[in-house]
This record gives C-alpha cells, structure tokens and sequence, in this order.
C-alpha cells in the first residue's frame, strides 16, 4: 500500500510523470499509456489500470495514490441547471466546485485555494481567509469529479472558470500545473480559448501571464474605478493600485493579443451610480476589453444588496457611450448559496449550531 506520503499521480504534468516513471526504468510509451488511462478512460482505481506492464503496476502501487475528492456536500438549483459541490479534501478541508448548465454546454467553476487572503469584503470566501493553497491534482480533482457526473447523463463539459474558492494567481505554480494537465492532447485535451481565469489584480501574476503566453482568457476582478472605492471593495487593491494594475492588463492585452475581461459585481448604491459607470468608461476607454457586469450574490458578512434592473442598464448605456462592450452575467443558483463561498460557510454555520453545548 502506498505510504500517506506518496505521489498524487494527478498532481503530476505528463512530462513529471514521464520523469517519475524513467527513474523506474520505464519510457515515453509507459508513461502516455498511464495518461491516457487516467485521464481518457478516466480510471480511478489501480485495478482499473489494465493493460500496464505488471511490474509497473507493482511500482505504482507502492509508491504512488490515486487521490479522489469526495462529495461532502452538495446542493441543487431549482430550476436543474446549477449544481453545487462541497467537495473534502484528504485533510478535511472542503473546497466548493459549481457545475452550470446552459444550452448546449456545461460550464464549471473550481477553486485554487481553501479559501482565500484576498479579503474581498463582499465576498464569502475572502470573509473566511486563507487555509491552504490547493495542489495541481486538487484543482484537476474537480474537473474529474464533474467530468463523472456529466458522462452519467451523456453530457461534455466545455468551459472551465478559475473563479471559485481563491486567487488563482497566489497559487500560481500549482494552477499552472493544473491548466498544462486540462489542456495536455492525450488527456483532457482542453481548448485553451475555453479556460478562463480569474484574478483580483495580482500584478506580477498577469505580467507572468503574459510572458509565458498561456492561450487562456484572463478575467480581472475590478468593482471600483478609483483606489479609494476599489481598496474599500477589493483591499489587494492598497497592494497593487489601479495605475499598477492598468498598466499590468496592457501589458497583457498588447503582448497576447487577447482582449480582457473586467469583472464589475454591482452594489446597490457602492458603485452602480452613472457616475461609477462614466469613471470606468474613461478607465478602459481604448482598451481591448469588455465588462461583465454582476449583480451582487448578497452574503451574510456584508450588508450590500444587488442593483436594481434600471440600475443595471443604465450602467451599461454610459459604457456604450464610451465603447465599452458589457454584458449582464446570468446570476445561477442564488437558491442554492451558489455564489463563491456561500456553500461552504453556510455548512459550517449548520455544523456549529448542532455541536453540542458544554455544560
């Protein structure tokens, strides 16, 4: 039996896996034989692993683990379409993973990090703080486990969004990982064009993004177009200011060619005025860049609510005024605390209140 300490097989890029099994003696046919078993035939046993030479297997077994994430958790829309995931890990830390259904597509949502130390004010998730960092075979875990449900139904996924629990670029190293693993050709095989990550403005991570040129779509968490109302909303913000940041996304923008995508969650009152709106039409004004405006998922941490539909479009129309393409982001599964964190602090909360009382 392989010891606690033993490699997770999914935390492994192919050519790392290639590496570990040369030191056992074994080549490049072995090691995309194992690939393709696990991320083809989607095995999640060693028994499941036929067709492997039997000495291999043998080293596999003793020197390596399968890891799986168990469900712990999970909850439905009522309209069918959005299923929430409260997923444990090994060490009882629970991550949240949303699996949204649209037509003719699924759409996931996974976490980088239990939790996260960004301390978005309105997020459930920066009001929890940071355990740990996820490791690469924990964000790809997520895809796996989706993956499972979806083929119960004859259903694909085609779109992956870094975008739940954490900062995707403070773990920089193991999410990159994780996306080399999603888009390897004998794997996942994932199109680049469809992962998309997103970020609350860690400016040396974007810089990074860009000079390895990855071809995914970057996502930048905005909500504020001054430093002030931005650090009051996003405190990375005091960090990294907008003149830090701007000159971070062009630099993207221009080296990648790609256009970016700004994240605007809207608060009634916050930052939903026209003249919120007519200073980020000014901020992005030139750029290749598009808005998607969202309508706060209200949490039980922060007492703003959602803008009111009036609100919404005439943002967008001062935008327009400024050609700034936005688009209203379909809020999914607010029955279900489906927005990032909520899941998991309301289980918690459960969990709390039936501990018993001491006496």
């Amino acid at each position: 039996m392989p010891s606690d300490t033993s490699a997770n097989l999914y935390d492994l890029t192919r050519p790392a896996l290639g590496a570990l099994l040369s030191g056992w003696g074994f080549g490049p046919y072995h090691r995309d034989q194992l690939w393709t078993a696990l991320y083809r035939r989607h095995a999640t046993t060693f028994d499941e692993l036929d067709g492997l030479k039997p000495e291999l297997l043998r080293m596999l077994r003793e020197h390596t683990r399968l890891g799986q994430l168990a469900t712990h958790h999970e909850s439905f829309s009522s309209d069918g379409f959005t299923h929430k995931l409260l997923l444990r890990l090994d060490d009882g830390q629970t991550i949240e993973t949303v699996l949204m259904r649209f037509k003719g597509r699924a759409t996931v949502c996974i976490s980088t990090q239990a939790g996260c130390a960004m301390g978005c004010v309105f997020c459930a998730t920066g009001q929890m703080g940071l355990s740990r960092h996820l490791t690469p075979g924990e964000i790809v875990g997520q895809i796996l486990h989706v993956n499972r449900i979806l083929r119960a139904s004859g259903e694909t996924l085609r779109n992956v969004v870094l975008m739940g629990m954490g900062e995707p670029l403070h773990n920089y190293e193991h999410t990159m990982s994780a996306v080399d693993v999603l888009v390897d050709a004998l794997g996942l095989a994932m199109g680049p064009r469809f992962i998309t990550l997103s970020t609350v403005g860690v400016v040396p991570g974007i810089r990074r993004l860009a000079d390895e040129e990855r071809p995914i779509h970057l996502a930048v968490s905005l909500h504020g177009a001054t430093d002030a109302e931005r650090a009051a909303l996003v405190p990375a913000g005091r960090r990294w200011p907008l003149d830090e940041l701007m000159d971070a996304c062009r630099y993207y923008s221009e080296k990648r060619r790609r256009r970016i995508f700004f994240e605007w969650t809207l608060i009634s009152g916050r930052n939903d005025t026209a003249e919120h709106a007519h200073t980020l039409g000014q901020l992005l004004r030139g750029m290749d860049a598009h808005v998607n405006v969202i309508p706060l998922n209200p949490t039980v941490g922060y007492d703003g609510g959602p803008s009111r539909p009036e609100s919404v479009r005439a943002f967008q129309d001062v935008l327009a005024s400024y050609d700034v393409p936005s688009t209203v982001r379909q809020r999914r599964g607010i029955d279900i605390d489906a927005g990032c964190g909520q899941l998991k602090a309301t289980v918690e909360r459960r969990s709390r209140r039936s501990l018993p009382t001491s006496a």
